[in-house]
């Protein structure tokens, strides 16, 4: 596989995760229109994008299996085509069932993308670290666009064309992942998807000393970054007393630092170690969950933000140690099945922040994402003592 081709295979996969999360946050900005178009509760509005992330990580798993079935090619196509499809109806619905139902499709298809995205670029690229940091920035990326092309599709055209968005962004990066990549062989083309769904053999790979550690790391990373992506704006204008828009404006530094790090955090696990990389993430994570906490001020607040932006590149070093643990037979399988229970466990980092600050305050909230970072690097140390038989 030469060079170029590879890189081609990179960048429209990075693309391809840009569009399912592109899809996905154009939603936020126009919750009020929506609210008021179908005569809703906001908190109708919110089960509704409930849903839509519960069939994302849901959709994790069976993504695995399609792929080792059918090849990674067919399965990313299908996730971008369908988010393409899935936005246009939600963007078309007529009542407030339809978009509910709508948002569940649209979080199932965008779903099917990153787990067999990740395992074609480790079949691929020897530097997994490397890979798939840089893959996974397409999501800040999509952080930092979402928000100001939702916004200018709603003042010009309302909010329909807002979440139309993406299938917008998602037809010209199919139509291309179309022409410029090649067919992947299947890894089990003959192999019964209802022979791989055996409770007992799932529950010993994810029972699996260093599966079950890996796992529980990510869990812990994708409740901080949910509740971060949830609550982060509200928590700078609330606490920190912030003009909105330069909430906002910190928000995208989020993400900004978040994409630019992710391919260096990637590295750095390819070239020492992933724990060591990990760990370099939960240390940002805690230090800058403490500053915001505890300090006051705009300098402060930049400051703090930019180490979280630094704590949420966890993805690149423990997913790839996933791979690292996984068997070549069992990453199709076994990825997807992962990200579904770290993603499903995380997902509620966003009921238990904001109950915490309806309970307590937003200061303590944002505490509570603190100790889970020190939580996390307290597990990647003991872990490192214990392997080193002390």
């Amino acid at each position: 596989m030469n060079w170029s081709y590879r890189n081609t295979v990179l960048v429209l996969c990075t693309f391809a995760f840009f569009v399912t999360v592109t899809a996905r946050l154009v939603i936020s900005p126009v919750v009020p229109d929506i609210v008021e178009t179908f005569s809703v509760s906001t908190g109708a509005v919110g089960l509704a994008l409930s849903g839509m992330w519960a069939a994302y990580a849901l959709s994790q798993f069976p993504s695995g299996l399609l792929g080792d079935r059918f090849g990674e090619r067919p399965i990313i196509l299908t996730a971008i085509g369908g988010t393409a499809v899935a936005s246009a109806l939600l963007a078309l619905s007529p009542t407030y069932v339809a978009f509910l139902v709508f948002a569940i499709v649209l979080g199932g298809a965008a779903g099917l993308h990153y787990s067999v995205a990740t395992t074609l670029l480790t079949r691929l690229f020897d530097r997994t670290g490397r890979a798939i940091g840089i893959h996974v920035s397409g999501a800040p990326i999509a952080g930092l666009a979402a928000p100001v092309l939702a916004a200018l599709a709603a003042d010009r055209y309302g909010w329909r064309a807002a979440i139309a968005v993406g299938t917008a962004v998602a037809i010209p990066i199919v139509a291309v992942f179309a022409l410029r990549t090649r067919p992947t062989e299947p890894r089990y083309p003959d192999r019964r998807m209802r022979e791989q769904v055996d409770p007992s053999l799932l529950s010993q790979l994810l029972t699996r000393p260093s599966v079950a550690y890996t796992t529980a790391l990510c869990a812990m990373g994708a409740f901080t970054w949910q509740a971060t992506a949830s609550f982060l704006p509200t928590f700078l204008a609330v606490g920190y007393d912030l003009p909105r828009t330069t909430a906002g404006l910190l928000f995208s530094l989020y993400f900004l630092v978040n994409g630019g790090v992710q391919p260096l955090v990637g590295s750095l696990s390819d070239r020492y170690s992933r724990d060591a990389a990990a760990a370099v993430t939960m240390t940002a994570g805690l230090i800058g969950f403490a500053v915001l906490v505890i300090g006051d001020g705009l300098a402060t607040a930049v400051a703090g933000v930019a180490c979280v932006g630094v704590a949420m590149t966890w993805g690149a070093p423990l997913q790839s140690r996933f791979m690292d643990v996984l068997s070549s037979s069992e990453r199709g399988l076994g990825f997807g099945l992962v990200r579904t229970a770290y993603m499903t466990l995380g997902a509620t980092g966003s009921v238990a922040v904001g109950m915490t600050a309806d309970l307590f305050g937003w200061m303590v909230a944002f505490g509570l994402l603190a100790t889970i970072m020190a939580l996390a690097l307290v597990t990647i140390v003991s872990n490192a003592v214990f392997s080193l038989g002390y």
